[in-house]
């Protein structure tokens, strides 16, 4: 039911991502959501995104011991994954939660989920040469501008937005591996 409700997230915003419609994806019984979730829609939609930000952070992970430049490109792979295989119909869950609650705790929530992915890639690209600021700035670039791309890609259905952004940061990320 989690990974269903990031799904929905991912590809309908959270306003479209509702018992009903995660039930209806998953195939679980109804009463399975009420026992796993009493506390309702923003409780299965926080651990949508706590799980969303875990699979994130492992896949970050993949890249350990690399370059700025790898590091950069796995990343942008990722999301040029989504994008891809979704036919631009997919983009970030956390976002979606991001830009549509009203809920301080979920809004939390995806915060905490985005810090951990700019610590995950600052942690890397510290690891793999850069002075721990380079790392921690050039971190929060790549996520920022990388989630502008997908949402761009998406608007347009097409992969120039987000080519043309990843093209940007692959060429920051090398003055990085440099300098």
């Amino acid at each position: 039911m989690v990974e269903g409700a990031a799904r929905l997230l991912a590809q309908r915003g959270l306003q479209e991502t509702s018992f009903s419609e995660v039930l209806e994806l998953t195939g679980a019984p109804r009463g399975s959501i009420y026992h796993h979730f009493p506390n309702g829609k923003d409780q299965l939609i926080a651990a949508a995104v706590d799980a969303a930000g875990a699979h994130a952070v492992a896949l970050i992970g993949l890249a350990a011991s690399s370059s700025a430049t790898d590091i950069t490109t796995h990343f942008l792979a990722m999301w040029r994954e989504v994008l891809v295989r979704s036919n631009y119909t997919a983009g970030c869950s956390v976002l979606a939660v991001t830009v549509a609650t009203d809920s301080a705790d979920l809004l939390s929530h995806a915060a905490s989920v985005f810090r951990a992915w700019r610590e995950r890639l600052a942690q890397l690209l510290s690891d793999g040469g850069l002075n721990p600021r380079s790392a921690a700035r050039f971190a929060a670039l790549l996520i920022a501008s990388t989630e502008g791309a997908v949402v761009l890609s998406r608007a347009e259905q097409s992969m120039e937005p987000f080519e043309l952004v990843a093209e940007q940061l692959a060429a920051q990320a090398a003055v990085l591996d440099a300098g």
